[in-house]
């Protein structure tokens, strides 16, 4: 991160005990609708006809709850004490968490580069506290989502965080636009592979779908401070609890695996990129050799997965 935006974020002297809920404006995003379970933005208004079912819930990757669909507001959100946290991993790349949310729990990524910033996967809310740190961090010159899990409420960020010539753009990946509930205002479909901050120098973004998990599954690469590149994965690549394995699933919470010809093919996919670091959607992070241990770990998920250690169970 450079010293301007630290002399930016000092002079908004954004500090949460300072802040009134009371009186700070969330007008502008109070009312949107998010699914209790996935978190994921709906089109209309709580107090409307919305689906009897969140489409995103119902497929075999999610669930509904067994006591039924429940939707909620950013406002009834944020008045039972949800709350925000904008923190830097390393230098050029922040995150931010959402404690007392809904939904799937996604730490969103910020890409720091100097012609504009690029957040991957979106919080399934916002408040004032995280918009004047974003903004403190230089705004947001796009928004892409891993996949439609991470959808969240993008919808309210780019309009929040873009620059004066409107929201940022939310870049969606053709083959999972059919997910979309609400369309952001400044939506862009795209396929194959993407620039999304185009004239960038040094520190080059790229994004390109190598699916798995979803169809049209994203991961962005960019080159850290250090020179290193960095990867971010989303759910296409899980990190393991010992951060020295990988994993490749068609869905987390349902325990349903990819096959292992498709861990293989995202691993052989992701060898375009020079990658020494690679952070999944939350909080799992391979900080060294990252591309050798997915490669490692395709290879072990398709000896499970196609009966080759079977003398082991």
């Amino acid at each position: 991160m450079t010293d301007l935006n630290r002399d930016a974020i000092d002079q908004e002297a954004i500090d949460r005990d300072a802040i009134d809920a009371g009186t700070t404006d969330h007008a502008a995003w109070d009312g949107l609708v998010l699914c209790a379970t996935c978190g994921v933005e709906q089109a209309g208004a709580i107090d409307e006809a919305l689906p009897s079912v969140c489409a995103i819930c119902t497929d075999d990757r999610q669930w509904v709850p067994a006591d039924g669909q429940r939707w909620t507001t950013v406002g009834e959100l944020r008045t039972s004490g949800a709350s925000t946290e904008v923190a830097e991993l390393e230098p050029n790349l922040w995150t931010v968490r959402v404690s007392g949310g809904v939904g799937i729990g996604q730490h969103a990524k910020i890409v720091i580069t100097e012609v504009g910033n690029l957040m991957v996967d979106v919080p399934a809310y916002i408040d004032r506290v995280a918009v004047d740190t974003v903004k403190g961090l230089g705004g947001l010159a796009g928004i892409i989502a891993s996949h439609p899990h991470m959808y969240g409420a993008q919808s309210a960020w780019a309009e929040a965080c873009g620059g004066a010539s409107g929201p940022a753009p939310v870049y969606i990946s053709e083959p999972d636009a059919g997910w979309l509930a609400r369309r952001p205002a400044n939506t862009i479909v795209w396929s194959g592979s993407l620039t999304p901050l185009p004239g960038l120098s040094g520190s080059h973004v790229t994004a390109s779908q190598p699916g798995g998990h979803f169809p049209g599954s994203v991961v962005v690469h960019f080159t850290g401070q250090d020179g290193a590149g960095v990867l971010l994965a989303g759910d296409t690549v899980g990190v393991a609890r010992d951060r020295k394995w990988a994993t490749f699933m068609r869905s987390f919470p349902n325990y349903l695996p990819l096959s292992g010809a498709v861990a293989q093919r995202i691993a052989g996919h992701l060898d375009r990129y020079d990658y020494e670091r690679l952070y999944d959607n939350f909080s799992g992070v391979i900080s060294s050799d990252a591309s050798a241990v997915v490669h490692r770990s395709a290879g072990r998920h398709a000896d499970w997965a196609e009966g080759r250690m079977d003398h082991l169970t």
